[in-house]
């Protein structure tokens, strides 16, 4: 705790600090006019080589130093500066409706520089979100189509980025609409059959009539207090699902398809990165290894996905590719992997003011706890939908041997509007009052568990997909609706729900996947994952403000608070090669 206080300090210092010694950059149009909201970039121009011996990647418990960039934007006087920096940096200018420019620069550089409009109608659409695209893109008039489609096939990645809205024929959609089922999309069978031919003629009318994407994003001088720095993570093979902050004040991201698990001294700049332990037995992927048999490469039995500390400083991992739980001991840099005798798809995870680890199991549509002082799991069964759902719940790890033989099961079986057999258990928290509560993503629902009777209480949501969720001070839950670009607050006390839509144009095109309650600000911090920003609602006020993040085509997962009030997130795409760069990296948000 001490370092975090020393943190928010050095900040502050920082801050006020900054304009007797740092270097500026100020922005205008063509005509001389000053230009706000623009983005500077800065980035070293030969970054530091990263060690990749390790089958591409560092050395185990070998610390290194990175390079870090560093994001400002321009104030109402097209102004921004920086603390100078060692050796040549690289310059980024960005804002939407203008051409990039890029250059470099030295120590305590002063820059003037006037970026020119762009004028070509294809080049600008294809600088323009995903969000942008996909609110364009004619789905037909069933509104429940595109929830479906932004649920389904917006569900690791971004829907209409650069990658996506290139031209494909029909038959090129149907094999990646083929190869998304197997990985776990559910999208309709009978939007599977329809859905190839409505993105090939879609987006080539996108394309034909590039002035049809949405409206430009609208950056402005209220994001001159705002600054960005990203440690880079991983590399394009990786998936940097979900991180956290450790009671050590270091940052920890886990690897979901290398099975590394990295440690960031962000103060420092330092990366330290450990291998999570394979038993002898376990096979390449995991229990689902038919979902990586055709990917580039991998190292991961386990799948690391979601992070909670406890009490003594330790971090719990979910493998979702395993029956079993990761603890790792930051001191000693030691893990232990508790095995389980039953359920499925470890997911979301939580510690409880017991320190008992709690979880959702998302394809065993079940709730774990995990006794620390007992060594022991109790497995809390939810409600299945029907006995088709109840017989898939209860064979799926067969299900998934079938998959790894080859069969492909999920192409063959019909998926029908409410994705029966798979109600997927997601998001989970802990209320002041110790309820476990849980959302489950494909059902319209949230739940919570009793742990002192367990019983399990289920309440229908008035949205669909409910992703994750958050408790706030109060005991009230906030929770994503990831297809339908808005975020609730349900009360327990009032059994009431409040429906705030997310400031995006053209609505309806965000899938937020999860959210974290600032609960000293009363800030609910909202990820952006198709319009490459974040979201912060203020719950007093009822106001929003959207922040561009530096790398197009940015997928976010999680977010951590500290107590100065800036948040870590990071930048999760699968693949990650579609991250501007192909670089993810480890993203903190800081508020003057």
């Amino acid at each position: 705790m001490q370092l975090i206080k020393t943190t928010t300090l050095f900040t502050t210092l920082f801050w006020m600090a900054m304009p007797a010694f740092a270097s500026s950059v100020t922005v205008t149009d063509a005509a001389g006019n000053p230009l706000a909201g623009v983005m500077v970039t800065q980035s070293a121009e030969a970054p530091t080589p990263i060690d990749k011996s390790d089958n591409g990647y560092p050395q185990p418990n070998k610390p290194y130093t990175v390079d870090i960039d560093v994001t400002r934007f321009t104030d109402n006087s097209g102004r921004a500066t920086f603390v100078p920096r060692a050796g040549k940096l690289h310059l980024r200018l960005r804002k939407p409706g203008y051409k990039d420019f890029e250059t470099t620069m030295e120590g305590k550089s002063v820059i003037r520089q006037a970026l020119q409009k762009e004028t070509d109608a294809n080049r600008l659409a294809d600088t323009k979100p995903a969000n942008a695209w996909l609110g364009a893109l004619d789905l037909g008039s069933n509104a429940d189509t595109r929830i479906h489609f932004q649920m389904q096939c917006g569900f690791c990645h971004q829907q209409g980025n650069v990658f996506l809205h290139r031209e494909r024929s029909a038959a090129e959609w149907k094999s990646a609409i083929d190869r998304m089922i197997r990985y776990g999309s559910r999208l309709p069978t009978a939007l599977q059959k329809s859905m190839p031919e409505t993105l090939h003629a879609g987006y080539k009318k996108l394309r034909e009539h590039p002035e049809l994407v949405g409206p430009l994003q609208n950056w402005g001088g209220d994001l001159a207090g705002i600054e960005i720095t990203e440690w880079p993570v991983g590399d394009s093979l990786s998936q940097m699902h979900d991180m956290l902050v450790g009671k050590n004040g270091l940052v920890y991201v886990a690897d979901n398809i290398q099975d590394r698990l990295y440690e960031v001294d962000y103060q420092r700049n330092i990366v330290s990165v450990y291998k999570i332990p394979h038993r002898r037995f376990d096979f390449s992927g995991g229990l689902i290894a038919g979902r990586l048999k055709d990917f580039p490469r991998h190292d991961s039995t386990s799948n690391a996905h979601s992070l909670a500390v406890a009490a003594d400083g330790h971090i719990f991992i979910t493998p979702s590719a395993q029956r079993r739980l990761i603890e790792f001991d930051p001191v000693s840099k030691e893990f232990a992997l508790h095995e389980m005798a039953d359920g499925f798809y470890p997911h979301t995870i939580r510690i409880d003011g017991r320190d008992d680890v709690w979880f959702t199991l998302a394809l065993s549509n079940q709730v774990a706890k995990f006794d620390r002082r007992a060594k022991k799991f109790t497995l809390y069964d939810l409600p299945t939908r029907s006995f088709k759902e109840r017989m898939t719940v209860f064979f799926i790890g067969s299900i998934f041997k079938l998959i790894n033989l080859g069969i492909p099961l999920p192409n063959w079986l019909a998926i029908d509007d409410i994705s029966s057999g798979t109600p997927l258990p997601y998001g989970i928290d802990i209320t002041p009052d110790g309820k476990v509560w849980f959302s489950r993503l494909h059902t319209r629902e949230i739940g919570f568990v009793d742990p002192q009777s367990g019983q399990v209480t289920m309440i229908a949501t008035p949205f669909a997909g409910p992703r994750r969720l958050r408790s706030d001070a109060e005991g009230n839950l906030w929770i994503t609706s990831f297809g339908e670009s808005k975020i609730a607050r349900y009360e327990p006390k009032f059994g009431k729900f409040t429906q705030f839509d997310l400031p995006v144009l053209p609505k309806g095109s965000e899938t937020p996947y999860a959210l974290h309650v600032d609960k000293l600000r009363q800030v609910v911090w909202v990820t952006g994952n198709q319009s490459d920003s974040v979201f912060a609602f203020d719950i007093k006020k009822q106001s929003w403000k959207q922040i561009p993040l530096p790398r197009r085509t940015t997928f976010t997962r999680d977010f951590e608070i500290l107590p100065d009030g800036s948040v870590f997130t990071s930048n999760s795409n699968f693949p990650s090669w579609h991250v501007e760069g192909a670089q993810p990296t480890l993203i903190r948000i800081v508020q003057k």
